[in-house]
């Protein structure tokens, strides 16, 4: 037992779970390592804090002058918590943080030093551009672009580095991160929404957008992560037969957390607590080492920081554990893939939830202006909404049995299917007193009531209305939030703008009362947005036929999912509320869809590799050794032999036509992504890649995993399923 394989076991094997101090309560720390508004009060003056809560609530620019005054304040806050340097952390189309860090001091002649840090190092830097995915917006040789200080997300320390969060654009202007384009969605519904709510209440000057996400991810001890090239190179296996037992008893799912996990995630929890990231849930998911954590909502913007920041942190902290986190959407084939579960409202400066019923009619009028408006906005774009979650990883997870399908879907539930239905039929034009009063009286006050009982969950469902919030499920567990909150904040936006127009003109122009011209408007966008509402198994072929008939789109794969963004409609959307332009549109199409080709192309050499490299030649020992015995045997019992041998002489010929198709097979992906290597065109190329290099990791899975229950099981090189999902 001398393979890496066996010391990786017997190492994971004699980890002890590491003691975790937690000398105060959560409360007390929480936020502790933030620059938050009780940092700020301490360290600025009036004018300085005035300027920055007026840039978080209203928006407004700060003032260069004013900037100095907060960067002293900041840079003695971070001092006096240990930092020595700072950095402008931003998200940039990788998909991961980055950060360039400097340090506060600086020389002023005469062999003496200050800690310094201005008000325009603060508010703006430099980093090189042309060296993160781009699009073609910039030339290699054009290195500048500017990340800019966003002050509604909080600067904090981490480590000895004040974090300062940050966009990121191209020295002409266009976005090259996640959180641009995010900001300008979260002002197009906020703008939006507050013309819609001043229908039910004219003190509202303020919407946000919350989100909610659930980070699913598995739990590897180190060593055994690194026994396996696929794993440490793409973050999922490439091979590996299922164990005889996986997750089929449901023993795993809100078991006992084992004591390693549950040291981890206690000092995941402290860290987190000390950032401001208002982790609440833990828990096992459903397959063997998976496990979820869930915050508390928080506005969108700061949300997704956050869990950009979490991302980051877990593996850091997984560091200490003797962990590695893995975040791929589907890392073991067999078992349940991981999600990161979007919850989405909005809600009012006032203190309303715009997505919650409540106590009295108009409220639940305003409640069923934004719940249908959401649902026909999921109807109109859902092919940019799957867009949205498209990737070379979670295409491995949705349609699996344990996620959502690829076709998009709202589920609302049976109760609210039929206040729906109800509303249908209001007449059309103006309200006869009766209508009114049924509607009011026995429809729109009896949702609360409906809604204590609508506790059903459909976990087939893309887009699940659940109570007080929409659950946007198909999202990836390494996706970054910001891309599908772009999306469904944009698609929001465009449609409250859309109904505020409609039922303005019924009141111009046909001079109906609010109320008349709101349930008109609404009862026809619940008779052309049914097709999207659909309550039962998103993995029949029943409903995949149903959905055709529907018109919805089942864009099965990352690259057809991803036309649309680059579709005139979408363009023209992102434009006209000024999300993105058309630069930004077609730049991120490009860097998508060269990021899937990527992707493929690293599996597809990984698993050639491990092919060629581990099973073949493992395959080829164990052969060597029934070789050897069938000859032991025939010197033996002479013509005889073949009696005693038969076993071994069928296995050396079945590793023969493994290893066989194993070489042809390999053999033939690799001249594929040769031929594809050379495509130009960028389309043509990712479908080569979709659809005739990636469909050979199966076959060449088929027959490494054939040997793998074949070969002896001290000779196999590579950490088994049973091990890397069974060592706690």
């Amino acid at each position: 037992m001398s393979t890496l394989r066996f010391h990786a076991v017997i190492e994971s094997l004699n980890r002890k779970p590491i003691k975790i101090k937690e000398s105060k309560r959560r409360s007390e720390v929480f936020g502790s390592n933030v620059f938050n508004e009780a940092a700020m009060r301490q360290y600025l003056t009036k004018t300085a804090l005035k300027s920055v809560m007026e840039a978080i609530d209203k928006g407004s620019k700060i003032d260069r002058l004013v900037a100095d005054h907060i960067s002293t304040g900041m840079k003695e806050w971070a001092i006096s918590k240990g930092a020595t340097h700072y950095t402008h952390w931003f998200q940039p189309l990788t998909g991961a943080t980055a950060e360039k860090h400097d340090a506060f001091f600086e020389t002023i002649g005469d062999g003496l030093a200050i800690e310094k840090f201005g008000g325009g190092q603060l508010v703006q830097q430099e980093p090189d551009a042309s060296s993160f995915p781009n699009g073609g917006i910039r030339n290699t040789f054009e290195a500048r672009g500017y990340t800019a200080w966003d002050p509604t997300s909080p600067a904090f320390i981490y480590g000895t580095t004040l974090c300062i969060p940050t966009v990121f654009v191209a020295y002409t202007g266009e976005a090259l991160d996640y959180k641009t384009p995010l900001l300008r969605a979260l002002q197009a519904v906020d703008n939006a929404a507050v013309s819609v709510c001043k229908y039910f209440d004219k003190n509202v000057k303020k919407v946000n957008a919350s989100l909610g996400w659930e980070q699913e991810y598995f739990l590897i001890d180190s060593t055994l992560a690194a026994s396996r090239p696929d794993i440490m190179l793409t973050g999922r296996t490439l091979l590996g037969h299922s164990p005889a037992k996986g997750q089929q008893l449901d023993d795993h799912y809100f078991g006992t957390i084992p004591n390693r996990a549950m040291a981890y995630m206690r000092d995941l929890e402290n860290e987190c607590m000390l950032l401001g990231i208002p982790v609440k849930t833990r828990h096992n998911e459903v397959a063997p080492n998976q496990f979820e954590l869930a915050p508390i909502f928080e506005e969108a913007n700061l949300a997704v920081d956050h869990n950009s920041l979490l991302m980051d942190v877990m593996q850091k902290v997984a560091a200490r554990h003797n962990f590695k986190v893995l975040m791929h959407e589907k890392p073991f084939a067999g078992v349940n893939g991981s999600g990161k579960h979007n919850n989405w409202s909005l809600s009012t400066d006032t203190g309303v939830n715009l997505l919650s019923p409540g106590k009295t009619p108009m409220s639940n009028l305003q409640f069923l202006t934004f719940f249908i408006n959401t649902i026909k906005a999921v109807q109109t774009h859902e092919e940019l909404l799957r867009a949205a979650i498209a990737s070379a990883s979670n295409d491995h997870r949705l349609g699996a049995n344990e996620a959502p399908p690829a076709i998009i879907s709202v589920f609302i539930g049976a109760q609210l299917t039929k206040v729906l239905q109800e509303l249908e039929t209001v007449t059309k034009g103006k309200l006869s007193p009766k209508e009114k009063t049924d509607l009011k009286l026995n429809v729109v006050g009896k949702i609360p009531e409906i809604l204590l009982d609508n506790t059903d969950r459909n976990r087939t469902s893309p887009f699940a209305f659940t109570g007080n919030k929409f659950e946007f499920r198909a999202v990836g567990s390494t996706a970054n939030c910001a891309n599908p909150m772009t999306v469904l904040n944009t698609i929001v936006a465009k449609q409250l703008i859309d109904f505020k127009a409609e039922v303005d003109q019924l009141i111009d122009k046909k001079e109906m009362k609010k109320d008349d011209a709101i349930f008109n408007v609404l009862r026809e966008y619940i008779k052309t947005s049914k097709a999207i509402l659909f309550e039962g198994n998103g993995y029949s072929e029943e409903w995949e036929k149903e959905a055709k008939k529907r018109g919805l789109s089942n864009n099965k794969t990352t690259p057809e999912a991803l036309k649309v963004k680059v579709s005139k409609s979408s363009v023209a959307l992102f434009e006209d509320l000024g999300v993105m332009n058309k630069v930004e549109s077609e730049a991120r199409y490009e860097i998508e869809m060269e990021e899937y080709i990527l992707h493929i192309q690293i599996e597809s050499r990984v698993i050639g590799d491990i092919a060629r490299n581990h099973v073949v030649p493992t395959a080829v020992r164990y052969q060597n050794i029934l070789i050897d015995n069938v000859t032991g045997l025939k010197s033996i019992y002479g013509d005889g032999f073949k009696t005693y041998a038969k076993e071994q002489l069928s296995l050396i010929e079945q590793i023969s036509q493994h290893i066989e198709a194993i070489n042809s097979l390999v053999t033939k992906m690799t001249e594929a992504r040769k031929t594809y290597n050379n495509e130009t065109d960028l389309e043509q190329k990712a479908n080569g890649y979709c659809k005739k290099v990636k469909p050979l990791f199966e076959e060449i899975r088929y027959h490494c995993d054939k040997l793998e229950l074949t070969i002896d099981d001290e000779l196999w090189p590579l950490t088994k399923y049973r091990e890397l999902l069974f060592t706690k």
